[in-house]
């Protein structure tokens, strides 16, 4: 039997009443704290989440004393543990790992659902943070120290960093693991019940679908033997599949499947224009023609109509606030 009040709760909007808490670089908030003294903020990132989430700032640098401006530093040493060297020379990294820890440890009070940090920088950069040998000579790139630490501790959180959320594909991909996360956290404070999950699950079923039937399967198998397993463990096992199974891009396969599937409980309703529209506007995005959004919005149109809560509720309907006006795939 499924919980009316859960299943309202995925079929308004199919999206969680609760805002979700996105940690951010300070200086893309336009804060000062930039080691050349200058205000930068984001303003793609700005407009395009900030009406639809909650940001929790952080500057590991100036948050960990440093003053504004400061000469800058770079990733120095070997691979395996690099230090954060001043221009001057002097030795930062037991500064800034400090604050990490502490930090690290007061993040874990929140529930955080995604992480925007700053592109190229030395202690927040996702990827493409030079390490520079003592010669001066690029050894390699990867991440700033607090985010690469950031990772480790919080594998499951999202993160993407400023300058690839440019990128419409990225931004949705960004903006779809947030939400997913929210609502996650959203049924896990309702208390863990293996209805609940299996209600959750259902409910994300063509949206995993369209990122691979691998992940769907998995998911499917957890919740299928789940009733052997203690409920703390069960939810443990999908949360950590789930947010794997997002973090693989949707394939245009992948979704298709998914698409023809959901038409599957309509299209024996629909009078034959209807059916050849539906079936017209699936193919057009498997060729490129159409946008994804014309198949959604009539699967959406046709299940209000005929009263299909199930298809209703499906998230990949819409998995983040349509105001955000991101290009469906």
């Amino acid at each position: 039997m499924v919980d009316s009040d859960c299943t309202a709760k995925l079929s308004e909007g199919r999206l969680a009443p609760t805002r979700p808490l996105v940690l951010i670089s300070a200086c893309l908030l336009g804060e000062r704290v930039r080691y050349d003294g200058e205000l930068k903020p984001d303003l793609l990132v700005l407009h395009s989440l900030g009406p639809f989430v909650d940001w929790q700032r952080v500057c590991p640098e100036s948050d960990s004393g440093l003053p504004t401006p400061r000469p800058p530093m770079n990733r120095v040493g070997p691979l395996g543990s690099p230090r954060l060297i001043s221009s001057t020379g002097e030795d930062l990294t037991e500064q800034i790992l400090r604050f990490t820890r502490k930090k690290l440890a007061e993040i874990e009070r929140y529930e955080l659902c995604g992480y925007v940090c700053k592109a190229r920088s030395p202690s927040s950069g996702l990827v493409g943070v030079d390490l520079y040998s003592r010669s001066g000579k690029v050894r390699q790139a990867g991440a700033g120290l607090f985010t690469g630490a950031f990772m480790d501790r919080f594998p499951l959180i999202p993160i993407e960093q400023n300058d690839r959320l440019s990128d419409p594909q990225l931004m949705a991909s960004f903006a779809e693991r947030v939400f997913a996360r929210r609502r996650w956290l959203d049924l896990v404070s309702e208390g863990l019940s293996r209805e609940g999950l299996v209600d959750f699950h259902m409910a994300h079923k063509f949206l995993l679908l369209a990122h691979g039937q691998a992940g769907l399967s998995e998911l499917d198998w957890i919740v299928g033997v789940g009733g052997d397993l203690p409920v703390e463990r069960l939810f443990a096992a999908y949360e950590l599949t789930f947010m794997a199974a997002l973090a693989r891009p949707a394939t245009r396969g992948g979704t298709v499947e998914a698409l023809q599937q959901m038409a599957g409980f309509v299209k024996n309703l629909l009078s034959r224009k209807r059916r050849a529209e539906l079936m017209e506007a699936i193919e057009g995005y498997r060729c490129g023609r159409r946008s994804l959004s014309l198949p959604l919005d009539l699967l959406s149109r046709h299940a209000a109509h005929f009263g299909l809560p199930f298809l209703s509720r499906q998230v990949l309907l819409s998995p983040y606030p349509a105001a955000l006006m991101l290009p469906v795939r």
